[in-house]
Formats: C-alpha cells, structure tokens, sequence
C-alpha cells in the first residue's frame, strides 16, 4: 500500500508480452527463437476417452478443427442448461494435434503455449502428462522437451477439456480451446516465458529513463554466463537507445538482470498519439546470439490522486469507460481480433477511452489492439473468493442457483492466477489498474456482516474473510509490478468500510455506489474513488463529470454479451452500448453526445426512458394520425428539426432535459431530419426515412480483400431494404448464404437476445431488418463469392478476394 502521501503517481514504459513470431527457420540454419503459430492442425470430438492421451489412440474419425474453437457455440441452445451461461452446452472434449519436428531443433527447449482454455484444461505429450490448468481464463506454458521426437517419428499433443459443469459462472464462457495457441523454440540459454519487464522511472521531454529487467532461464546443465543486449527501436526500426549488462546463471536456474537505458526525447503514447516503440531483447554468449525477442512498448506516466482523479501524462483527464465480457455474440468465446478491432474502434468513436476486463484476464490480442488504439485498460483477474457466488440456473435471480465455479479452486489458484495476470500483462501501456476481483464484497453472496442490519446473514462467511483472501492477491500484484495501483470493483463499501478492506488498495473502485462518493471522500480523504461499474443514467455521469476527485466510470456494459441472462428463451445480456453484432444502439449515440468532441447528432423514438439505458426505435414508420415522442442526442449548440422540409423550430443545448432534447410530433411519412448547429453554421445531421414494403437484401462487408492465411475474416452485415435502399425496421426474414470460393461461413447472428437460432447455420433470420455474418478465409487464394437469399426477396450478391 501507498500511504505516505496524498499524489500516487505510476510512470511505464510498458511493453506488450507477446513475443513476434519469427518465420520458421530452414531446416540447417535455426534462429535464435522461432514462434510458431499452432491454431490449424487439431482433431477435435466431444466426449470422454479414457486412453485418448495414448499416441496409438485412433482419432481418424474426429473432426479437423482451427483454434480457437468454441465448441459451445455449435450445438443447440436449450433451457437444460444454466441461465448464467447462456443457456449453452457445456460438456468434455478432446483435442489432439500431430506434428514432426526438424532434427535441427534436437536440444532446444521447446514449449507449447495456450492463451486460454475453458476449462479444466490437462495436456499430455506422447502419452506423457505435462500439466494444465483449471482457471479457462489464465494464459500458461507447459515445456515439452523431455518427451519430444524429432525427424520422421510423429508427435502427438492430446489436451482434454472439462467443462461438464456447466453452470460455473454467472455469464457466457464458451468451451474449448478458444483463444490462439503458439509453440515456441528457443535455445537452453533464453529469456525466460513472460521474463521482459520494463518501466521508466522519469519521463521528461528530453529524456525517459527506461528500466529493464530481464530474467534469464539457464536450461543446461552447467553453470553459464552471458550478456543481455537490450536495444530501443522506434516506428521506423530504427535504434534510437541501447544498453548491454553481464549475468551469469547457475545450472537449470534462472536469474534476473536489471538495465537502465536512457531514450533521449520520448514520444509519448496518448490516447490520440498511442506511440510504439519496439524493445529488442538479445542473449549474447560470446560472439552468438542465443535468443532474441522483440516487444511493442510506449512511454506513458499515470497518476491517480484523492483530489484531483485521473491524469495521463499529466494531463487530468476522466474515465469513459465501459465493462466487456468476453465473448463477441454470435461467434461466442472464440473471437476473432479483427472483430474485436472493430467494435473497439466503434467504441473509441463513441468517446470511451478506457476498457475493464469483465471479470477476467483479457485474450492478449485485445490488448495488443488497446495498445494501437489508444485505449486505457482496467485488466481484472477475478469474480469470487472463496466461497464461490450463486450461478443462476434458471433465470437471473429465479430459482435455486447453483454453487460451482472459481471459489472451488481459489485457495490453490487464486495468487498464481492474479500473478500471473500481471506477469503475462505488466508491459502494455494500456494497462492502468489491476482489479483483483469483482463484487467480492456483494451483500450474502456470500460474505456478511451486521453493518448489513436486517439483511445481516449471521451463517454466512464473515465479511473479515475478504481481507484475508485480498491480502496475498495485492501482494502478489506488487510482487510482479509496483508501476499500477491496485484495485476491486466493490459493490457494498459500507460492509467493505467495515471490514478495511479498501484500505488494502491503492484505488477504490464503487459499483453503482454514487450516492456514497461524497461521505467517503469526506470521511477517507486519503481514498482514490472512481465508478469501477456503474449504470448508464445521466445522475451516473455527472456525479463523476461534476466531481474532480471521481477518477472516471466504467458502463455496464460497452456490449451486449452472451449469459447473465433471463428465463428461456432469453440467453443474452441487453445493458451493453452495442448489440451483440456490435451495431450502436440509441444507448450508444447517447453516450456518444455525453463523452465525444466530435460533433454529432441522432434521432429515435424512445421506448423506455430516454436518460437511462436508452431504449428506442431508430426508424420512422407509424401509425398515421398518431402524435410521436421524439428524442434527439446531440452535443451541438443547437438543432433544428424538419419534417419534409418544414421547419418543426429551432431548440438550444440548454433546453435538453438530462441531456435530451425532446418533441411531440404528427407523424407523418417521410423524412424527419436534425441539423446540428455551432455558432451557426450546421455540422452534422441525421435523418430518419420512412420504409416501405420489404423489396430485396443488401450486404454490406467492412473489408473487400482477406489474407490467404485462415485468419482473415470479413464481417458482413445483411439488411432488408425497401425499394429505395432504407431498412425495413420490423423485416424478420430468413436469409440463406450461399458461399463458394476460399472461405467458410464462421458464423451468422442478429441482435436479438431471445433467440435460439443455430449461428452455425447458413440460415439466419433479420432482426429490426439487418444481421451479421462472418466470413474466415483459408490458407488458398482466389475470389470468395457470397450470395443471400430469402422468400420474396431480390437476392443479393458479393465478390471478394482471398491474397497470399
């Protein structure tokens, strides 16, 4: 804890964990480390085998497979399973992968490495078992070398999958090998896994002085002595600073070195200008290179203070932050990175400048994009102690919930996993704050205490329970990384008051807790208070827009996600800016009008209240002769309404109620359009067009061009349109997708949370006139045609290209 003054300040230079992948070295000449990207290649089936960790195990029946694979997504939703997750199937399934390895890698060290695996994951090489892990969240390596074959002799990698308790989380996990998967190679000498840790102790703008830690893993059997060369590259490739330190490592050891390297006249990385340079790490012995990694880092300060909240760079600035789960709608756990790169970059446009990983380490992709983006991140490792929360089965909050999940594993895992978050995660410059948990402090669920008053639960856990469940986490976290503060998302701060248990922290996160802000700011002036989740009202908002010392907020939630949800049929949670396609909902264009400069401006109808979680009708098709509210989100000077031209009058900024400004219309078909105006002069408008009679699908694809490499994918949005080209708001037709060509169809879904539709399938019904659709290319090159079709509907068709 930090306790000696009132300004905690962090300073980074902070580098992303993911080693580049070297191309594969020809068979005679190995590189220093080669990375291997290993998501093709693997058989997969569902089911328990007892001996299918066996090489001889006749797995020529299973299905070939890509990683990251979830196989949750591909088998029908039912009201069997738990609300929690979505109502999907849960089960045990294997993986396994044959490869040969060139016998120039004979005496290498030689490890798999798996971003995430839901859940249970255990790992067998050639018959042998060499280990796994429980939590489906944690990143984790596992060597191979003792139990490798080289030259024509096949290798058999065998990973079994345990989710057969599926109601083990209170939302979406998906099943399988989800995320990507990588083998690395590297001499016996090398930079240990996640071994980079680099921050910079001054930033001026002259100079930053740019610490480097590097711990170094002897594999030998012999005592051996080296040197780490250290270089600075910048955007160009360019060295811009070097430093080189002596070490020595006594045998199968590892040892740290630390190296100070001065980067004469930093580009700082900003949110507008996320600058990235490039650390080139080099194990010399002698005259020879025996390993060698690269990783993208930016020169950035933070501070958090109990006076004046959130500063970049010095800069005071607000948390606009919004809280995502994991999965990506239709696609479920295994997603994509240009998928995420969309919808982030869909949020950034809307004005959020910070991302909190709800509720656990992140895919490393993401904050790789967060990185390039200019995207602040709160990276959370955890959902519960110990005992473990209620799982609701079926529907939130009904019925009797179920008790699985990570309380189960905890005691054992919970500092290794929370570690390890922040070992795999400590040098990208995005990362501001690590969450231990969130809602650890929830009221009975399961800790109580009698500040509770009548809710006190005397036979539940003691509250006192959680500081000494946090206390070995924060330690861990500063073990691994003094250069962040510590935080959790605490939902009951009078029980967590109680307790002292914010005390534990650096900086205090409140769920839905605005009303307390004032009272504790008064009552800890030492306390660093900001919204770690918070509701989408507009009290919410200017409780931290009106409130210095309120470092930011983080929404609940950027995008509407899979699980937490209702009774059946409702599989999916609606609090999210963004549908579960990613398109913006009038929550977003809201919120949009509240945190962004760039002028905007939107039209809908509300259907619920307009200030709160916006839940409207963007379209202009009514009931003749009916009089229509209509809602406009603007952050103009002032607008103008028209209707077929005519003027409805002229309403400044200041007549917004809550942020909104509001009409009662006639209705009447047509174009109803908003003209936003500063000092006069328009700069932005939105219209609403009445739509006709459904006439034919439009698709509309974000890319036109893939790599031929079994990774590209193009999202593909189909709408039913009037003869005009304007969305038939209420169209719900089927659309079939025919496609032929190097691609296959990966998935197709709506934005409705109710539905139950296979999104394996190529048929998918519209919801309020348009869907989603994903296409992955395959490792050939050549022309990729799609066409849609539906009853009673033009078709419509696309060409797009697949490049090596």
């Amino acid at each position: 804890m930090i306790t000696t003054s009132l300004r905690i300040v962090w300073a980074g230079a902070l580098l992303s964990a993911l080693h580049l992948a070297a191309a594969a070295p020809a068979p005679s000449e190995p590189s220093p480390r080669v990375v291997l990207d290993w998501d093709a290649g693997w058989r997969f089936s569902k089911g328990d085998f007892a001996v299918a960790m066996a090489p001889a195990f006749d797995d020529a029946g299973w299905r070939g497979v890509r990683v990251p694979h979830d196989w949750s997504t591909e088998e029908p939703f039912s009201a069997d399973y738990g609300s929690g997750n979505g109502y999907a199937a849960g089960g045990i399934g294997w993986y396994r992968k044959h490869f040969l390895l060139d016998p120039a890698w004979q005496g290498r060290a030689i490890a798999v490495e798996f971003d995430g695996v839901y859940a249970n994951a255990e790992v067998w090489l050639n018959g042998q078992f060499v280990g796994g892990r429980p939590y489906g969240y944690s990143s984790f390596a596992l060597e191979l070398t003792p139990y490798l074959k080289f030259g024509a002799d096949d290798n058999v990698l065998a990973v079994r999958v345990d989710h057969s308790r599926f109601a083990d989380s209170r939302w979406y996990t998906g099943s399988g090998i989800y995320r990507n998967v990588q083998l690395v190679v590297a001499d016996p000498l090398r930079i240990a896994h996640w071994g980079t840790f680099v921050s910079t102790p001054t930033v001026t703008a002259d100079a930053a002085t740019v610490r480097i830690e590097t711990t170094v893993q002897n594999g030998t059997d012999g005592a051996r002595t080296f040197e780490v060369q250290a270089d600075l590259l910048d955007d160009t490739g360019k060295v811009v600073a070097s430093g080189r330190a002596p070490g020595s490592a006594a045998a199968r050891a590892a040892t740290t070195l630390v190296q100070t390297v001065v980067l004469p006249q930093p580009r700082r990385w900003t949110l507008d200008s996320p600058t990235l340079y490039t650390l080139r790490s080099r194990v010399l012995d002698g005259t020879a290179v025996r390993d060698e990694t690269r990783t993208p880092f930016g020169v950035r300060t933070i501070a958090f203070d109990p006076e004046r909240g959130f500063a970049l760079n010095g800069v005071p600035m607000k948390l606009k932050g919004v809280c995502l789960h994991h999965d990506a709608g239709p696609l479920g756990a295994a997603v994509p990175g240009q998928v995420w790169e969309r919808r982030l970059r869909t949020l950034k446009e809307i004005g959020v400048n910070a991302i909190r990983t709800s509720h656990n380490p992140p895919a490393p992709e993401l904050l790789d994009l967060c990185d390039r983006l200019g995207l602040l991140v709160k990276d959370e490792a955890l959902d519960e102690f110990t005992p473990t929360k209620n799982k609701w089965v079926a529907g939130w909050n009904q019925g009797q919930p179920s008790r699985f999940g990570y309380g189960e594993i905890f005691a054992e895992w919970g500092v290794r996993d929370t570690a390890d978050m922040v070992r795999r995660d400590r040098n990208h410059p995005s990362v501001i704050l690590w969450s231990i948990g969130n809602e650890i402090d929830y009221p009975n669920d399961p800790f109580s205490h009698p500040v509770l008053g009548d809710h006190y639960r005397p036979a539940n856990p003691r509250a006192e329970n959680l500081v000494i469940c946090a206390e070995p986490l924060v330690a861990a976290v500063k073990a691994a990384d003094t250069t962040r503060p510590v935080t959790a998302a605490l939902a009951s701060i009078i029980m967590s008051n109680a307790v002292g248990l914010p005390e534990k922290l650096d900086v205090v996160g409140y769920n839905y807790l605005e009303a307390n802000y004032a009272a504790d700011h008064a009552n800890y002036p030492r306390r660093v208070i900001f919204g770690s989740e918070n509701s989408h009202s507009y009290a919410a908002w200017t409780a931290v827009r009106d409130n210095a010392y309120v470092g930011g907020q983080f929404l609940w939630t950027g995008i509407d996600y899979l699980g937490e949800a209702g009774v059946w049929p409702n599989r999916a949670n609606g609090a999210g800016l963004l549908d579960l396609c990613g398109f913006k909902k009038p929550a977003a264009w809201f919120r949009q009008s509240l945190w962004s400069d760039q002028p905007m401006i939107y039209l809908c109808v509300p259907t619920g209240p307009a200030n709160r979680r916006p839940t409207a009708a963007e379209h202009w098709n009514w009931p003749a002769g009916t009089t229509v509210a209509v809602a406009c989100y603007t952050n103009c000077a002032e607008v103008e309404l028209t209707l077929n031209g005519k003027s409805l009058g002229v309403k400044p900024a200041a007549a917004a109620v809550e942020g909104v400004l509001t009409w009662q219309i006639p209705y009447e078909a047509g174009a109803l359009k908003a003209a936003g105006r500063n000092g006069g002069r328009e700069v932005c408008s939105f219209t609403l067009e009445t739509a006709g009679a459904a006439s034919r699908i439009e698709l509309v694809p974000d890319v036109r061009t893939l790599r031929a490499d079994g990774k590209g994918v193009c999202q593909l949005e189909f709408r039913v349109v009037d003869a005009r080209g304007i969305r038939v708001p209420e169209a719900a037709q089927e659309v079939t997708f025919a496609v032929s060509g190097p691609a296959e169809l990966l998935a197709v879904g709506n934005a409705d949370l109710s539905s139950t539709e296979n999104c394996r399938d190529a048929t998918h019904a519209v919801f309020h006139g348009r869907g989603l659709a994903f296409l992955r290319s395959t490792d050939a090159a050549g022309d990729i045609t799609i066409k849609a079709t539906a009853p009673g509907l033009e078709p419509a068709g696309l060409v797009i290209n697949s490049r090596q």
